[in-house]
């Protein structure tokens, strides 16, 4: 089959690889659409995110037709149209013509969306149903948002909203990403340009001049020191990243904060894969009933080194726009 292949010399190139074969509790998919994710270019360039690296073979977010299954494989015929976030749990990653997988992980893919739009719903609707689950949050709480913009924050401001919750504060870095708050829901008042000058004075203003009882910063570094900035004492610093600074660290424990991480392969570790396939139907229950939308996407390229590194390239340099980036095979 046809793949983009991670070479010996740690660079990507397009290439053939064998089809791999499904094991006894696997469905074998045609990938029809997979999706991009920071994480991508980041196991090429991070220490910690190299860790994650089982297979030549990059990506981590699929949508397509059951093709093959193993022979105890028992939710799943061929013909049924799937999505998934496959992580490192599958034969190969998702830049190629086919992936086997657990059937534990794979969920029906909603009726009324294309595949490329469910393929750009796992990463990004995973991490934001996981940190709404767990913040339990009520109509009275406030909430800050950084990076509000991307995949996962646009994803997550639709849930909020959703449900109701509404004292919610956005961060952006454009008039393009506040117009597409906007579209979103929220109000003018809501969203915080962090280019502009005064901005913590700018954030609490927005909040009433009041501290924030959580704060999801999917921005990390600097943002993460701004977070801890208007957090109230015990609030809830939600990473995302991983990318906390040392400063902020220590405002968050002076200001004994619950630091709440957030991380979707924890499961995948823990082989508890019920959390994925729970979740995956979880979302298309609420996109089949027109709850939420799935994200916004860009088509990037067909299946080639070229999309691929096009696509990392605008990861890289922050010019998603609020787009899940697709390729389609």
């Amino acid at each position: 089959m046809k793949a983009v292949i991670l070479n010996k010399n740690g660079k990507l190139e397009d290439g053939f690889t064998e089809q791999p074969k499904p094991k006894n509790n696997e469905v074998l998919i045609q990938i029809k659409a997979s999706g991009f994710n920071p994480i991508d270019y980041q196991m090429l360039e991070n220490e910690l995110e190299r860790k994650l690296v089982s297979s030549p073979i990059l990506g981590r977010e699929l949508s397509g037709i059951i093709v093959g299954k193993g022979p105890e494989v028992t939710q799943f015929n061929i013909g049924d149209e799937v999505y998934c976030g496959s992580g490192s749990m599958g034969s190969n990653g998702t830049y190629a013509e086919y992936i086997a997988i657990p059937e534990a992980i794979v969920s029906f893919k909603p009726k009324n969306i294309s595949f490329e739009q469910a393929a750009s719903i796992p990463s990004v609707g995973l991490t934001s149903l996981q940190i709404f689950n767990r913040l339990k949050l009520h109509p009275e709480n406030t909430l800050l948002v950084t990076g509000a913009a991307g995949g996962v924050g646009s994803f997550l401001i639709k849930l909020l909203l959703a449900h109701n919750i509404r004292q919610i504060t956005a961060t952006v870095g454009s008039e393009e990403n506040r117009q597409m708050l906007l579209n979103l829901g929220l109000k003018s008042h809501q969203i915080v340009n962090y280019r502009e000058e005064n901005l913590i004075e700018n954030i609490l203003k927005a909040n009433n001049d009041q501290p924030f009882e959580f704060g999801v910063d999917l921005v990390g570094n600097y943002m993460s020191e701004v977070t801890a900035k208007v957090l109230k004492i015990n609030g809830t610093y939600v990473d995302v990243t991983a990318l906390v600074t040392k400063d902020a660290h220590e405002m968050l424990f002076n200001k004994g904060s619950l630091i709440m991480n957030i991380s979707n392969y924890t499961y995948g570790m823990a082989k508890k894969y019920e959390y994925y396939k729970n979740s995956l139907l979880e979302i298309k229950k609420l996109i089949e009933t027109g709850t939420i939308l799935p994200p916004q996407h860009k088509l990037i390229g067909n299946l080639s080194l070229e999309t691929v590194l096009k696509a990392h390239s605008i990861l890289k340099n922050n010019q998603t726009h609020g787009h899940k980036l697709i390729m389609k095979h």
